[in-house]
């Protein structure tokens, strides 16, 4: 079901994404700081959304030891959001075959944990 739901979020969002991008053109950043700048309840918002996106890249980074490709990976995850999320983790489902452990932690760190 986790999976069903990730491929849902993907679709939708693409799709809403391609919309808006059709409709308003790719000037999110001035947009996205102006409502926060305006200290109204858009930039809360968008100001609670960058602190979870950070924390998302956070963990990417971790997960990948902060190496070269995790810290790739963890500034797609701070810029893509949901999208790059949602995708990440269809992934990450299907190369560990749905072990938690190893999605949530890596293999190395999975691996070290006691059964």
């Amino acid at each position: 079901m986790f999976r069903v739901f990730l491929v849902g979020v993907l679709v939708i969002l693409v799709s809403y994404t391609g919309l808006v991008i059709a409709d308003h053109g790719w000037g999110l950043i001035p947009i996205f700081f102006g409502d926060m700048a305006k200290l109204a309840w858009p930039g809360q918002f968008n100001l609670d959304f960058m602190f979870m996106l950070s924390l998302s890249a956070i963990w990417v980074a971790w997960r990948h030891q902060f190496s070269g490709p995790g810290l790739g990976l963890s500034l797609l995850a701070l810029t893509g959001g949901s999208l790059f999320l949602s995708l990440y983790l269809l992934v990450l489902t299907g190369q560990t075959r749905g072990n938690v452990r190893e999605v949530l932690l890596g293999k190395a760190r999975a691996a070290a944990l006691p059964h």
